[in-house]
């Protein structure tokens, strides 16, 4: 009898159970061995399809194929408990070791999870949905799954291999307890192992819905001598011009030789604390070349806080190495990362056409240059949902490189540091921290283990003094209750009568529009022809693009301001990282003493003045008080401003040196100690970081509720913790935005019937043209009737009316967003 996995939609060809096993288990050895688990992550691509070893599944399946249209009911038959219940019932007996009965708790948890996500070892209501998948619930057809298994698989064979992968855990559970690391370091090599089932399991399936026999091989070495070599040629260009000999040029040129030095040091965890405007980006990828070529990685990962920056680094570094192919940017997701799950249940796969190629489709960063932002990061650690921990793999041997790292949520810092000491400690990647303005995370509590020595730059205070092109003035004090968009506006046009621009950063975009609206309406701002942008993340990427750097129709921001023209931008915090503009004069209402360092790195930027000034206000129209970060940050900011004042040379007569800086996140994260974990208020202030590590609380409460220990050794929560994770805690839906021509498009193609390389090609290309629209908001676009259902509803997008020139999406009446950020 022949037994199916998969049947090809085009041509009803069939992939036996047996070929799917054995391809997807060679796809998670080939990508566990990067990190020594081959036999871990192996043998549950063996066993993760031993359910449909069954006349049951082979009847459901043909049923699906011959009724499209009405397919069986999803979830009718459980193919994916069988392959864990046998690990389980052959590995974790009476008689078996502690280090078996372990192994074997990580094996079938990811073989039963495998289109859901990971379960739960103990949950909140004192249960063990683990123990009630792989021992309390029957199986019909369980007996024959495993005979017709063991038929093709010879029982000593498996044994063998789980013999081997016990070794390669207990030699990681050595590792962890070397170098003091947590539990929750555990954990995230059990999501590890289960990245590498995902990603061999969804590649197999497509290779085959595709009828692809060979996969796409990358030279990954080659491309990064290749580029290395462009980029040499091109800083060689950068000293030739006017200014190439300019004091702060030879400086950028001096720091970014050091990391070109730097980079031969062994794989680690290191600093590059660059000033605002000292090459960054470029200094950043010379080090990152040359160590990946160094040291045989594989690829090199760029996170950054903000998709604007994504657009600009992502848009020089394309330029500088001339190849489009092998850089990826992964700005959000442009469809629900949670619906796998929903179109799924315990028991198996949907076999809806649209949803099945949607699910093939997605990115996996696969490419040897990866651009992508902070949430996306943590996402792939923290977040439900099998595509994001499908990524995991990829962030293995690499170099990984986080730009303003001091833009960590602070509820994720624990969270960040464990993620970060597993991928240097296990991962074998080595990870390089970017910023001006270094928040000390070896300092807390769940701190970062950095390497010896790790700062690549020497002498930062001398780097520091020759980079200082501004001068900071405190006008918090001259209006404590702060100005109104009317006292702003005044305010900055009594700069534009001393300059020719003028940047305004503000921390909401409803202040900003007010302002923006204000300027708009100031005669002779209009009579000298001063032209006032807006800037903010209601604007897709596309557009922002556009604004910074012009299109075929208009000249962008970065070359009207190299030409004098005289300019005013009303910008959220979205321009303060990463952007490579510089104006004559900042305002910058009251946050962070990092974000206003930031702000004034968008000022005189080049040091063409000797010194140009940046002002500290307060603005009545921001409402701060669902957004206690920047709250708090604002708090201690003007903690500094005052002991500055009264005693300026304790921190080096410098707002922004280093002392000044180390002062405010001294007193920042005293504050927000307790709020570093990932308090879960719904769980009665339990933190996120415990369920992921020894989740003490919850087994506590099991031992008192059954009156004896768990049959579990593993006491992780990770379908609570994912459940209750968000990086940013507003919920947001990407949505597709008709910017141009091109969004339009991008629209109208995603409605149509696509092939999964298809649509995997047009979600990539529509992340330019997508906004991240808060559920308040998107609900209003919603009532309005301007939002649009693609792809089943998996994709929404907006309808042309709401979508505007300046303002990017603007639901229609009173929107309400003076408690969003970016």
């Amino acid at each position: 009898m022949t037994y199916i996995a998969h049947i090809r939609q085009k041509d009803n060809e069939i992939q036996t159970v047996q070929a799917h096993l054995i391809e997807v288990q060679k796809g998670a050895e080939q990508a566990g061995e990067k990190i020594g688990i081959k036999n871990l992550a192996g043998i549950t691509g063996l066993l993760h399809d031993m359910g449909k070893y069954t006349e049951q599944f082979r009847d459901y399946i043909q049923e699906a194929v011959a009724n499209p249209d009405k397919p069986p009911r999803k979830g009718s038959v459980d193919h994916s408990t069988a392959g864990g219940k046998l690990i389980h019932e052959r590995y974790h007996t009476s008689e078996a070791t502690l280090q078996s009965k372990v192994t074997a708790e990580w094996i079938a948890n990811c073989i039963i999870s495998h289109h859901q996500g990971l379960r739960d070892y103990i949950s909140p209501d004192q249960t063990s949905p683990y123990i009630e998948r792989v021992v309390t619930k029957e199986l019909k057809q369980y007996q024959q799954a495993k005979e017709e298994f063991f038929k093709n698989n010879p029982p000593e064979h498996l044994d063998s291999l789980f013999e081997l992968a016990t070794s390669e855990l207990q030699h990681y559970i050595k590792i962890i307890k070397d170098h003091k690391l947590p539990p929750i370091t555990g954990s995230l090599l059990m999501k590890y192992m289960f990245s590498c089932l995902i990603e061999a399991d969804r590649t197999n399936t497509r290779r085959f819905e595709e009828n692809e026999h060979s996969a796409e091989s990358i030279d990954h070495r080659s491309f990064f001598q290749k580029s290395y070599t462009l980029l040499s040629q091109h800083l060689a260009g950068l000293e030739q011009g006017d200014f190439a000999n300019s004091p702060i040029n030879q400086l950028r040129r001096e720091m970014s030789r050091q990391c070109d030095e730097f980079a031969l040091r062994p794989s680690g965890v290191y600093t590059l604390s660059i000033p605002t405007g000292g090459g960054k980006t470029i200094a950043s990828m010379r080090y990152a070349l040359k160590h990946a070529i160094e040291h045989n990685k594989e690829r090199i990962i760029y996170i950054v806080p903000y998709t604007t920056i994504i657009e600009q680094n992502a848009a020089e570094i394309r330029n500088i190495l001339q190849n489009d192919d092998m850089i990826l940017e992964h700005h959000s997701n442009v469809t629900d990362d949670k619906f796998d799950d929903r179109q799924e249940d315990d028991n198996g796969e949907t076999y809806e056409v649209r949803t099945k190629n949607l699910k093939l489709a997605r990115d996996h960063w696969d490419r040897p240059i990866i651009f992508t932002t902070m949430v996306q990061f943590l996402n792939t650690f923290y977040a439900s949902g099998t595509r994001n921990v499908r990524r995991l793999h990829q962030l293995s041997n690499a170099v990984i490189v986080f730009d303003e790292v001091q833009s960590v949520p602070v509820n994720c810092i624990s969270l960040f540091n464990a993620a970060l000491n597993f991928l240097h400690v296990i991962g074998r990647s080595s990870l390089l921290l970017c910023t001006a303005t270094q928040p000390g995370l070896d300092f807390v509590k769940h701190k970062l283990h950095f390497s010896e020595e790790p700062e690549i730059i020497q002498d930062l205070d001398h780097v520091g003094r020759s980079f200082k092109r501004v001068e900071l003035h405190d006008l918090t004090q001259q209006s404590p209750s702060g100005w109104d968009a009317e006292e702003l506006s005044s305010f900055v046009q009594d700069q534009m009568r001393e300059v020719n621009s003028v940047l305004v950063i503000l921390n909401t975009k409803m202040a900003v529009r007010k302002l923006f609206e204000t300027l708009n309406e100031v005669e002779w701002l209009q009579d000298e022809g001063v032209q006032i942008v807006h800037l903010s993340t209601n604007m897709c990427p596309a557009h922002r693009k556009d604004v910074f750097s012009g299109n075929d129709e208009q000249e962008g921001l970065i070359q009207r301001l190299g030409k004098g023209e005289r300019i005013i931008c009303v910008s959220t915090q979205l321009i303060e990282a990463g952007v490579n503009i510089s104006f004559e004069c900042v305002v910058r209402s009251l946050a962070g003493l990092d974000s206003i360092a930031q702000a004034a790195g968008r000022c005189n930027r080049h040091g063409k003045d000797e010194r140009r000034n940046v002002y500290i206000v307060r603005a009545s129209d921001e409402v701060l008080t669902h957004l206690p970060d920047i709250k708090i940050g604002a708090d201690k900011t003007e903690r500094v401003l005052q002991e500055f004042r009264d005693d300026p040379a304790s921190l080096g007569n410098d707002l922004l040196s280093s002392a000044a800086i180390a002062r405010y996140f001294k007193y920042y994260f005293h504050d927000i100690e307790d709020k570093m974990h990932y308090l879960i208020k719904k769980l009665e202030q339990k933190n996120l970081f415990d369920l992921m590590d020894r989740n003490r609380y919850y087994v506590d409460a099991y031992k008192h509720k059954h009156a004896k220990p768990p049959e579990v050794l593993n006491h992780y929560a990770i379908a609570t913790a994912e459940k209750y994770f968000e990086a940013i805690s507003n919920n947001a839906t990407a949505v597709i935005v008709p910017y141009g021509e091109k969004g339009k498009r991008l629209i109208l193609d995603l409605n149509g019937e696509l092939e999964p390389n298809e649509l995997g090609d047009l979600l990539r290309e529509a992340q330019q043209y997508t906004v991240n629209i808060y559920d308040k908001e998107l609900q209003q676009l919603d009532n309005n009737g301007d939002v649009r259902r693609l792809l089943h509803g998996h994709v929404l997008a907006l309808r042309d009316p709401a979508y505007s020139e300046h303002f990017g999406v603007e639901p229609k009446g009173e929107g309400n967003w003076e408690n969003v950020i970016l």
